[in-house]
């Protein structure tokens, strides 16, 4: 296997006078999609937080293509290859679609037939976006606003996307009826119901995510409450608890067993 694009070593993260992460150990290869998976408050949004520079390591190492990026500051990490999208996507609601995704091209500096091809690509992931060019940021389903945001950061370039519950807000409370709802979407048909859009918004992000499994074209972090989702979009998974990684493997050992003794609730 390749050198890790990402890896984490023994990494410590306090909040206050809280300690969230106790020696956490993650790594990431090219072209992979890995599933970062846990009960809430265990601490998988301190780890995405630690890699971005959101919040401080007490101790530990963060490699980044092999060069320590723990101590650099949060826009030296995204311009090093890091993408993020956070819990609540966090677009400009008043900002037109378009208006969003030129601020990625501009952070990143594309301009021309550069930056034509970048959008090509987030246009050819999310067709829904070239329809809505127009619309603003705020009026967009939180679906269609989870593209916006995952088509924003792909405009920076990045060597790693990383996810932060890509379906919150998405997703029905009740799982397996959405889970019904997506084996119905196999026969095209025009959406009936606030499920029916729900459930079509889960399947083009999950795609997207295949697809650019499938182009390894970079390597994504996922955290993900949605199990099914997991099951169908990463190569291998780590489950945490109590601020530490507990177990971790290829995604098909991740058995009703494990989802139930380390997942669920």
């Amino acid at each position: 296997m390749s050198n890790p694009l990402l890896k984490l070593t023994d990494v410590e993260t306090y909040i206050g006078g809280s300690h969230i992460l106790r020696g956490v150990d993650l790594e990431i290869h090219p072209g992979e999609v890995v599933a970062l998976m846990g009960r809430n408050g265990v601490g998988k949004t301190t780890t995405l937080r630690s890699i971005t520079g959101v919040l401080p390591v007490r101790a530990g190492s963060i490699m980044l293509a092999g060069q320590p990026i723990e101590q650099l500051p949060i826009d030296v990490r995204a311009r090093a290859g890091l993408g993020y999208v956070p819990q609540g996507r966090d677009i400009f609601p008043h900002l037109t679609v378009e208006e969003n995704l030129q601020i990625g091209l501009v952070v990143h500096g594309r301009k021309g037939a550069a930056a034509r091809s970048a959008l090509d690509r987030v246009f050819a992931l999310f067709p829904v976006l070239k329809e809505m060019l127009s619309r603003k940021g705020g009026v967009l389903s939180g679906g269609q606003q989870q593209q916006l945001a995952i088509g924003r950061a792909l405009l920076t370039d990045p060597k790693l996307l990383i996810l932060d519950e890509p379906t919150e807000g998405i997703q029905p409370s009740i799982i397996d009826q959405i889970g019904d709802t997506l084996k119905k979407l196999k026969a095209p048909r025009a959406p009936q119901s606030a499920l029916d859009q729900a459930a079509r918004d889960v399947a083009e992000i999950k795609q997207a995510v295949q697809q650019l499994r499938r182009e390894h074209s970079l390597a994504i972090l996922l955290v993900e409450q949605f199990v099914d989702f997991c099951r169908e979009v990463a190569d291998r998974f780590y489950a945490m608890d109590r601020g530490a990684v507990v177990i971790s493997g290829p995604i098909a050992t991740l058995t009703d067993e494990v989802v139930k003794e380390h997942l669920q609730v």
